[in-house]
C-alpha cells in the first residue's frame, strides 16, 4: 500500500513539475501584421528565434506582401535575421536583409480608338511608367536591402505582441534612412 501511495505521489508530483516546465515555456515564435517596414507597403511575418530557450538571441522572419491596382501588380518577400536584446517584456530588435520582389506597371493609355459597332475602345498609344518605391527600381524582379532598428514588446507568458522601428532601405540606386515601420500580431 505504501509503494501505491508513493508511486501515485511522484506520479501526480512529476506532473506538476512538467506543467511548471510548461508554464516557463518562452514566446519564442511570432506571426504578425506589418505596416510598412522591411515589407515594403505591408506584410504578413512568421518570426522566430533560433535558439528556443532564450528571447534575447539571434532570430529569423520571413513574410510575404503585395497588391494590386488597375494599372499595377506588386508582391514582395522580405527575409530578415535579427536579433533581441533586453528583458522581457521590452526588447531592442536590430535586424539586416533582403525583400526580393517583382512588379507589374501597365502603364496608362494615353489616346484611344472606340468602335461604336463592338463598343470597345482599343488604346492606340500606350506610355508605361518607371516604378519606384521611394527608391528608383532599375528593373522586375529586384531587390531592396533592409535593415532594422526598433522597439517590441514581447508578453513573457506570449499573447499580442507589437513593434515599432526604422527601417533603412536601399538598392543600387540610393539609400533612405528615415522609412518605418509598425507591426502587431501574437506570440507563442
Amino acid at each position: 500500500m505504501k509503494r501505491v501511495i508513493l508511486g501515485i505521489v511522484l506520479l501526480i508530483s512529476s506532473q506538476f513539475a512538467m506543467a511548471q516546465e510548461e508554464d516557463t515555456k518562452l514566446p519564442t515564435q511570432s506571426v504578425y501584421v506589418e505596416l510598412g517596414g522591411a515589407g515594403l507597403p505591408y506584410s504578413f511575418n512568421y518570426d522566430f528565434r533560433f535558439d528556443k530557450t532564450r528571447m534575447e538571441s539571434w532570430g529569423m522572419r520571413v513574410g510575404f506582401g503585395g497588391y494590386t491596382t488597375n494599372y499595377e501588380s506588386f508582391f514582395s518577400l522580405p527575409v530578415m535575421v535579427n536579433r533581441l536584446m533586453g528583458k522581457g517584456p521590452h526588447y531592442f530588435e536590430v535586424g539586416l536583409g533582403a525583400t526580393f520582389f517583382i512588379f507589374d506597371n501597365d502603364g496608362y493609355c494615353v489616346d484611344s480608338i472606340y468602335d461604336p459597332n463592338t463598343g470597345i475602345s482599343t488604346c492606340i498609344t500606350y506610355e508605361p511608367y518607371s516604378y519606384s518605391f521611394i527608391l528608383d527600381v532599375d528593373s522586375s524582379p529586384s531587390i531592396m536591402g533592409t535593415m532594422n532598428f526598433g522597439y517590441r514588446r514581447v508578453p513573457v507568458d506570449g499573447g499580442f505582441t507589437w513593434k515599432i522601428n526604422i527601417n533603412p532601405i536601399f538598392n543600387n540606386n540610393g539609400f533612405w534612412p528615415l522609412y518605418g515601420g509598425v507591426g502587431f500580431g501574437y506570440a507563442f
